[in-house]
Parts: C-alpha cells; sequence; structure tokens
C-alpha cells in the first residue's frame, strides 16, 4: 500500500489514478522558462514522486519550453505501465518569457509533435487544449476550431483523450458536443471557487477535474482560517488545502507542483489528512469571505 492510497482513485481517459498526483511546472527555471538551478534536484523528485505511488503526472511542452518533458523523460523513461502523463497545448512562450496563445492548426500540430518528442512517446495519454482568450482567466469564446484541430489529430492516433484547459461552463458544454472530455483543467482553490457549479455537473458525468494553483499559484493561500486549522490539526497549511480539495468532490485529482524532495513528501502527506467537519466549516468560510 502505498502512502497516497487513503485519498482514493478516479478515472481518467479511461486508466484509474490515484487522486494525489504531480504537476511538473515547477521543473524548468524561474517563470517557468528556461532550465532548472538544479537538475539533478528536478530528476530527483520526479522519481521520488512514482516511488511514492504518483501515477498521474501534468506537464506540457511550454514549460520550459521543453525544458520540462526533457526532465521527464530522462529520469523516467522507459515509463511504468501504470503512468499516465498529462500534457497540454495551446499557448506558446516568447523570446521573453510572455505566455501567448498558440491555437492554430499549424501550431497545434506542431506542439502535439514536440510533446511526443520530448516525451519519448508515440501516443499522448491525454492533451489538454489550454483556451488563451484571456491570459489571465477563462473567457467566453468559440473553442470549435481548435478542438476540431485536436479531435483529428486524435483519429490520427497522436492523441489517446483530450481535455480542456481554462475555459468557461459554456466552453465544456460546447467542447462535449464535439469531442469526448475526459478531464477539465481550471484554477480552483479554497479562495478561488468559481467553479463549484461546474465540478458537481461534472462528477454527475464521471469526468475529472483537475484544478491547477491548488496552493494559490503565485499568490500563495494565505488566510487566518486555514493557519488556525492547520495549528490544530498538526499540519501545514497547504497540506490542509489539499485535504480540502480532496473532500470537495471525488472527482477532482491534484497536481500540486514543487521541485523539493521535502515539499513533495508533505504534499503527498495530504492524503492521510482527516478534515472534521468544525474544520471543514471554518475552511468553507475562506471561499465565501
Amino acid at each position: 500500500m502505498q502512502a497516497i492510497d487513503p485519498a482514493g482513485t478516479f478515472t481518467l481517459g479511461g486508466r484509474t489514478v490515484r487522486r494525489l498526483g504531480y504537476g511538473a511546472m515547477q521543473l524548468a527555471g524561474p517563470g517557468v522558462f528556461g532550465p532548472p538551478r538544479d537538475r539533478g534536484a528536478a530528476l530527483a523528485v520526479l522519481r521520488e514522486a512514482v516511488t511514492a505511488g504518483v501515477d498521474h503526472i501534468d506537464t506540457s511542452d511550454f514549460y520550459g519550453p521543453h525544458v520540462t518533458n526533457q526532465i521527464i523523460r530522462e529520469a523516467l523513461a522507459p515509463y511504468p505501465d501504470d503512468l499516465v502523463i498529462v500534457t497540454k497545448v495551446g499557448a506558446a512562450r516568447g523570446d521573453d518569457a510572455s505566455w501567448n496563445p498558440a491555437y492554430g492548426a499549424d501550431q497545434l500540430e506542431r506542439a502535439v509533435h514536440d510533446n511526443l518528442r520530448n516525451l519519448g512517446l508515440e501516443t499522448l495519454d491525454v492533451v489538454n487544449l489550454r483556451i488563451m482568450f484571456d491570459v489571465h482567466g477563462p473567457a467566453e469564446g468559440s473553442i470549435a476550431e481548435p478542438l476540431k484541430v485536436l479531435a483529428d489529430l486524435q483519429r490520427q492516433g497522436l492523441v489517446r483523450h483530450i481535455g480542456l484547459s481554462n475555459v468557461t461552463p459554456t466552453q465544456v458544454e460546447e467542447g462535449r458536443g464535439l469531442a469526448e472530455i475526459v478531464c477539465v483543467q481550471n484554477q480552483y482553490n479554497l479562495a478561488h471557487r468559481d467553479d463549484d457549479a461546474l465540478i458537481d455537473a461534472l462528477a454527475e458525468d464521471g469526468i475529472a477535474y483537475v484544478p491547477f494553483f491548488p496552493l494559490g499559484g503565485f499568490s500563495p493561500l494565505q488566510s487566518t482560517a486555514l493557519s488556525d486549522v492547520a495549528a490544530r490539526l498538526g499540519a501545514t497549511p497547504m497540506q490542509v488545502a489539499l485535504a480540502w480539495l480532496l473532500r470537495r468532490s471525488p472527482n477532482i485529482l491534484l497536481i500540486p507542483g514543487t521541485s523539493s524532495v521535502a515539499h513533495l513528501r508533505e504534499n503527498l502527506a495530504a492524503a492521510s489528512l482527516i478534515l472534521p467537519d468544525d474544520a471543514v466549516a471554518a475552511l468553507e468560510g475562506i471561499g465565501r469571505a
């Protein structure tokens, strides 16, 4: 039995994965750009994650760019049979480290092939289409054109399953009318809960919801209520925030990222953290504040 087993499992792209996974974004350099300060440490984190039972790794070839996927390949290939690697396309990095939309047909096809090459795979398990109508969050607009391109790459056998990222509920509905969508990856955490209704709707249909920035991302979660609950339970605030997400809905899959083995172990320990009802009530107040 692995230490993360208490978090349970859920289906992702026809595969059963543990609900505590790993997000590889922080393995690139500062600002998710360029090489890491310590490549050996990055390799060690990935290997420790898999040893600890993680079977769901989230990445993208625009992390670095190319850097994170190359590190994943170096650390883990040949990959364990049960490992699901989820990547994303739809953005590109400028020379100034900017994040730019890249969902033209040629751009999406090139991105899929870049992910395949740098990960050393013949087929990508799951590819999330990252919508970039607004860099700072979901914005309305039809996603039909780029999604049809990705669906065509799926028919070619380059992609097994398709997900959506940075999307509105309307776009999720549109996407599900065009292709089978196996997951939605949006920003969601204790303090950012715009997707409450979407999570519940996806859960009813057995579709995974994967919150990015589960710990706040570039603006780490901070609140007196969170700190008080953590102190009372003898846990860290981040462990409490992850445990709350695991309790929030059974279709939530977590991908907290870190470049530190010690921090990785701390995150994974959240699988065993039980939140009493009064703690949950206190935490719920953060999202309503």
